[in-house]
């Protein structure tokens, strides 16, 4: 059995995971799906929360984990999340998984990685800034067609209407990894095909500047546990299963 620390993305919480949860409790294994810290404050809440405090609240997740291996996985914007806590402590984890998630090289923050991308107006149209810049927002009517177009429709709604702000300063913090630390630590990518938000383009840019991951090919918009969660939970656990410890 394993433990599965699952990090969100932008304007989720860990509720977007609880598919993919009850099919990996159903095998056995522990998984652990947070709501990060500071999602939905005001602008000071908003403003308070920093990269470093999110990976070391997920690195703090994975030693209290109960069973090993321990994997850690994000989505999305949790993608910098989990790099910079494989950073913080690898020791403390076995295995990353990557889910449409932003796998950036030491150095890159997610801003600067825009600059790489090919234009994506349907996404930035549903984005507006909240309290000051703090943070942003998104259209919960325009985002489903979005994050979760291939999505079953009843889950989508109850979805969309549980986004929240989402803070700005971890998106423009540039990652501090290395090879002995970071890149000690296998990777798996798994790439949604039919993704909206973070195109397939700039799924496999990173995976071209982040070398050496297994990589999964989902028939999967930017909600993967939402249209795909058994091939997501399979994925999770063949991460699980590729690891000695």
């Amino acid at each position: 059995m394993a433990s599965f620390i699952l990090i969100h993305g932008s304007w989720h919480g860990g509720w977007c995971f609880d598919a993919v949860k009850a099919l990996l409790e159903a095998e056995g294994h522990e998984v652990i799906a947070p709501d990060l810290p500071g999602m939905g404050g005001d602008e000071a809440g908003l403003r308070a929360v920093t990269l470093a405090g999110w990976a070391a609240f997920a690195a703090d997740l994975c030693r209290s984990a109960s069973q090993q291996p321990v994997v850690l996985a994000g989505h999305s914007r949790g993608g910098i999340v989990i790099s910079q806590a494989a950073e913080l402590a690898p020791e403390a984890m076995d295995a990353l998984v990557y889910l449409c998630a932003m796998m950036l090289p030491g150095g890159m923050s997610r801003a600067a990685f825009k600059a790489l991308e090919e234009p994506n107006p349907d996404f930035e149209a549903i984005i507006a800034p909240v309290h000051g810049g703090a943070g942003t927002s998104v259209d919960p009517e325009r985002g489903r067609a979005v994050f979760a177009q291939l999505s079953p429709p009843e889950q989508v709604d109850a979805a969309m209407q549980r986004l929240v702000a989402e803070p700005g300063g971890p998106r423009s913090t540039p990652l501090q990894l290395t090879a002995e630390r970071f890149g000690r630590l296998p990777r798996t990518y798994v790439e949604c095909r039919n993704d909206r938000t973070i195109l397939l383009s700039s799924q496999r840019k990173m995976q071209q500047l982040v070398p050496g991951a297994t990589v999964v090919s989902l028939d999967a918009d930017h909600s993967p546990y939402l249209s795909r969660p058994r091939e997501v939970a399979q994925a999770l656990i063949d991460a699980a299963n590729t690891v000695t410890r």
